[in-house]
């Protein structure tokens, strides 16, 4: 019951932060930014991470017998990056940031998940 909550938690929140960031052109996918984040709750942005952990866990799922390299799929970099982070350690680190850096506001949060988490993760992690 509590993981359909939180599917459904997650589910919505990304539809909110799709409402926000203007309306889509058919094929495109909005970009959540900064902008979004900040003006977030700290439960709609845990969402967010939900889904994009949701998303990496249907993409291993899917790979199980046979795992993607590095070059097929960013989902192994992902891992090995954020070992060691919770959803609240990589959201608390996403509000640090973009309030260290008010003026890249208009990045979007999976650019600096990459960028801030996962490629120094990756060298600590090697």
């Amino acid at each position: 019951m509590r993981i359909l909550r939180l599917g459904t938690l997650a589910l919505a929140a990304c539809l909110t932060l799709a409402t926000a960031s203007g309306n889509a052109r058919a094929g495109e996918v909005p970009m959540i930014t900064g902008e979004q984040w900040m003006q977030s709750s700290e439960q709609l942005k845990k969402a967010y991470l939900i889904g994009i952990a949701n998303a990496y866990q249907v993409e291993a799922a899917y790979y199980e017998a046979k795992p993607p390299s590095d070059e097929q799929s960013l989902i192994p970099r992902f891992s090995r990056g954020l070992k060691g982070h919770t959803l609240d350690s990589v959201r608390e680190g996403l509000n640090q940031w973009y309030a260290s850096n008010p003026d890249r506001v208009k990045r979007p949060v999976i650019e600096t998940i990459w960028f801030e988490m996962v490629l120094p993760g990756l060298q600590q992690n090697r």
